[in-house]
């Protein structure tokens, strides 16, 4: 499980990632509490106009920000964009510790923030195949999840503590120092150790050279696919958590952290099992993806708070698996002078969109209540289990039949249809059974 811990650029990388991570967490609740009880009166839309704001650029800026993944030293350019970030971190606690923050100015911070994420997203991912072993990698992708579900799970119960204590200031100006734990780290790496890879020459195409890569490939069209659903609908937690806390539940500033923790305890527990598998599948994604549907729609009906917590366990340890699933995926079958435009493109696609479902989501929750808002969360999950499905039937010829000496349903493949598919021997499936085999 935490075999990537070997690497000592690993060991540093990722304890650096985790400071800044429990900050980044802090940093989010503090602002959706911020903008939903400061500076409007419980409007979930605003809260989702930020969100908008804050991933929007990860969509637009999408051929630059992958094409600089893979042609700029990726370590020069996480250090620029981590300092970028700490300045904009700084920014709003001093506008908020003055008493001056108005709406617009957090919709412009985190516009800001989102343009120096947008360069910072693709080159994090791409990196940490160069800090480790290509055999490492599926480990040390599912490792990452866990480093930021984990600071998920301290993050906002720390800024539901301090927001209630302190206020929301002092929670955006502790961020802003955590980004100096990435810089160390990154400053205390030997680039001798690295893993090295061949990077692109300079030529005319380049920017749509990853669109045309992903084209050829159906298999992570497919996961794609499934991600634009799941990121657009279905992972607007800050909406539904802080919409049933605040406003279906009647609860604080404290509970409201809390409940934003403990989905992070199903999330760890769904990455540390994705680090113990020896490799990304798209059966597990399938599977993590109807899981998802089910239990966000038992958080939808849950009567009181304790119980939608519990639900929250659930959502995160299925969430989580399918998000692990799809990076390690899309990382380990993706050749390396690619991965920097393709992970930006995943990227894109995973928060870019939240500018089209944070602010829907945010209306269904104003207008029709929390609960419908979580309706619709469920539904994305059984479309992206749905899309999955057709790709089992059309691409990979699988078909449901019964072991007559068992009385099994079990699915067997006939076959596949694409030279694509052979050629991505990593992606082979096993027969599939409901009962557990070796």
């Amino acid at each position: 499980m935490f075999r990537s811990f070997a690497v000592r650029n690993y060991r540093l990388w990722f304890a650096g990632a985790i400071v800044s991570n429990v900050g980044t967490w802090m940093q989010r609740i503090a602002q959706d509490w911020l903008v939903l009880t400061e500076l409007t009166d419980d409007d979930a839309t605003a809260v989702g106009i930020t969100m908008a704001l804050q991933f929007g650029p990860q969509l637009l800026l999408l051929p630059v920000t992958g094409l600089a993944a893979d042609r700029i030293d990726r370590r020069r350019l996480l250090i620029l964009t981590q300092i970028a970030m700490a300045v904009l971190g700084f920014g709003l606690a001093a506008l908020t510790l003055t008493g001056v923050a108005t709406l617009w100015m957090v919709y412009a911070l985190a516009l800001g923030l989102g343009v120096a994420a947008a360069f910072d997203a693709p080159a994090r991912q791409a990196f940490v195949s160069e800090l480790v072993p290509t055999s490492h990698l599926s480990n040390a992708v599912a490792l990452n999840s866990a480093s930021f579900n984990g600071a998920r799970l301290i993050g906002p119960a720390v800024a539901g503590l301090l927001i209630a204590a302190v206020g929301v200031g002092w929670v955006f100006l502790i961020n802003a120092v955590t980004f100096g734990a990435v810089l160390l780290s990154l400053a205390l790496l030997h680039s001798d150790q690295f893993t090295t890879f061949d990077r692109p020459p300079r030529k005319r195409g380049q920017l749509l050279e990853g669109f045309r890569y992903v084209r050829g490939r159906p298999d992570i069209v497919l996961v794609l696919t499934m991600i634009a659903v799941l990121g657009t609908i279905g992972f607007n937690f800050p909406i539904f958590i802080s919409a049933m806390a605040r406003i279906e539940f009647g609860e604080g500033a404290g509970e409201f952290g809390v409940l934003s923790s403990v989905i992070a305890i199903g999330s760890v527990t769904g990455a540390l099992l994705s680090a113990r598998r020896e490799r990304a599948r798209l059966r597990t994604l399938t599977l993590a993806s109807l899981g998802f549907g089910v239990s966000i729609g038992l958080a939808a009906l849950a009567p009181n708070h304790l119980l939608f917590g519990a639900a929250l366990v659930l959502v995160g340890f299925a969430g989580l698996t399918a998000m692990t699933t799809a990076n390690g995926y899309v990382q380990t079958t993706t050749v390396p002078e690619m991965r920097g435009r393709v992970m930006a493109l995943y990227i894109a696609i995973f928060m870019g969109g939240t500018p089209v479902g944070a602010p829907l989501v945010g209306w269904v929750a104003d207008t029709l209540g929390p609960r419908w808002a979580l309706g619709m969360g469920a539904a994305s999950g059984f479309v992206a289990a749905g899309i999955a499905a057709v790709y089992w039937i059309r691409v990979r010829r699988v078909r449901l039949a019964w072991d007559g000496e068992r009385r099994w349903p079990i699915a067997v493949r006939y076959g596949v249809s694409s030279a694509a598919d052979r050629e991505t021997a990593t992606t082979e499936i096993a027969v599939v059974e409901t009962q557990t085999q070796r």
